[in-house]
């Protein structure tokens, strides 16, 4: 579906990212790891081309360069850290904003799947009691789940999300992660997810790409991955006996 080949993405003399490949097959749910300026929320900017980068990117076969904004938007849908909203658009109208990508021909008349889309993502995000809800009124994590509900709308086959479950209580972190899940189970989908959580990650992830200092120090699949030596020379310190540890008081 997705493949990059020799991403790099420079700023000035610092470079973020360095001669990274991978690719992202139907069904993959790709979890992006590695400490903070590990380089993963700038590579998946890059994938989503909002910052130059050398390299090649392919989206289903085609240099995702020579694609139309609309047509990026058909198949990938991404979905940030921040979110900032200056206006008093309700939630159905953020929501709605996903379909923009479908709507067709002279004078964008609106797509057929439009209204039932908007509606479940709607409905599965929790938010059909707030539709009519100004965003400026939301919550940090009420926003979080207007803009996944816009992604859900938009119907891509391929997400990126960069720490989906941001600022979203315990319950909603399950429920959004549970629903991605459900979501990239259906044909030709897959997901691409930045995370700090590693437990989330080893629960949810298909895949993994660890990185350090703009290198992929490993990728594939997650026993492969969040193996104890691979963590311990990346994060510095012993993260199964700290996991453990964690957990300790709950047993």
């Amino acid at each position: 579906m997705l493949q990059a080949e020799h991403l790099t993405v420079r700023y000035g003399d610092f470079t973020a990212v360095d001669d990274l490949s991978f690719s992202l097959n139907a069904g993959d749910w790709l979890m992006l790891a590695g400490p903070n300026g590990a380089g993963k929320s700038t590579l998946l900017s890059a994938l989503a081309q909002g910052l130059p980068y050398q390299g090649r990117v392919t989206l289903n076969g085609q240099n995702i360069r020579s694609l139309s904004p609309a047509a990026r938007a058909r198949e990938m849908g991404v979905l940030s850290q921040h979110h900032r909203v200056e206006y008093a658009y309700t939630v159905e109208e953020i929501v709605g904003l996903g379909r923009y990508a479908h709507e067709r021909g002279f004078l964008f008349h609106r797509d057929s799947e439009g209204k039932n889309a908007m509606e479940r993502a709607l409905e599965i995000t929790g938010l059909a009691p707030l539709r009519h809800q100004s965003a400026l009124a939301l919550s940090g994590g009420e926003l979080q789940r207007v803009f996944l509900a816009q992604v859900f709308a938009q119907n891509p086959r391929i997400l990126l999300l960069d720490e989906p479950a941001n600022h979203l209580d315990l319950k909603y972190q399950q429920h959004i992660f549970d629903l991605i899940d459900i979501w990239r189970r259906q044909e030709r989908r897959a997901v691409i997810s930045v995370v700090h959580d590693l437990p989330l990650a080893r629960r949810y992830g298909s895949r993994a790409l660890l990185l350090h200092k703009g290198k992929c120090v490993r990728q594939g699949a997650m026993d492969q991955v969040m193996a104890p030596d691979c963590l311990r020379d990346v994060y510095e310190m012993d993260v199964y006996a700290w996991v453990r540890d964690l957990l300790e008081p709950w047993n």
